[in-house]
């Protein structure tokens, strides 16, 4: 296993760094580059959103959302946002999970990512899975943790 560490400080629209950090895993997925594979990709720091709709969300489900919409269907990417301090937004959830099959159980339950996306409706959208990450309040605020796991699948190259 390689971990990474990217950054502490990433800054940035959190749809627009979750879109990013999708074209790097899937680059690692496809090609085994910029790093090899199995690889663990870590990065802190705190993203901004830009509220366009009316929906319940938080920096860290926003990137996790617009990562996991970028990065389609790609087997073996598994991907964690969130916050140190227990609470994304304003929710009393700190951040959600992204699984190789999380947009076939969206698709089964009739859930459009982009639809939540474009609402800031990341805490619905993953509650509505199962993959909200409720930790309670922690009552420590250091940074915002994203997480994304690279893995080997057999019988892909």
């Amino acid at each position: 296993m390689h971990p990474l560490i990217l950054s502490d400080r990433l800054e940035g629209e959190a749809r627009k760094v979750g879109r990013e950090m999708a074209a790097v895993a899937r680059r690692i997925r496809e090609g085994d580059e910029p790093f090899p594979l199995p690889c663990l990709l870590l990065s802190g720091g705190e993203t901004t959103v830009t509220v366009r709709g009316h929906g319940c969300g938080g920096r860290n489900v926003e990137f996790l959302l617009a990562f996991g919409a970028a990065l389609g269907l790609c087997p073996g990417v598994h991907a964690l946002a969130g916050d140190t301090d227990g609470v994304d937004g304003m929710a009393a959830v700190a951040g959600a999970v992204w699984r190789p099959d999380t947009l076939a159980r969206a698709a089964a339950r009739g859930l459009d990512p982009l639809r939540f996306l474009d609402d800031n409706d990341a805490h619905t959208f993953f509650g509505a899975l199962g993959d909200s990450l409720a930790t309670g309040p922690t009552l420590t605020n250091v940074n915002d943790f994203r997480a994304v796991l690279v893995e080997e699948v057999p019988g892909l190259s």
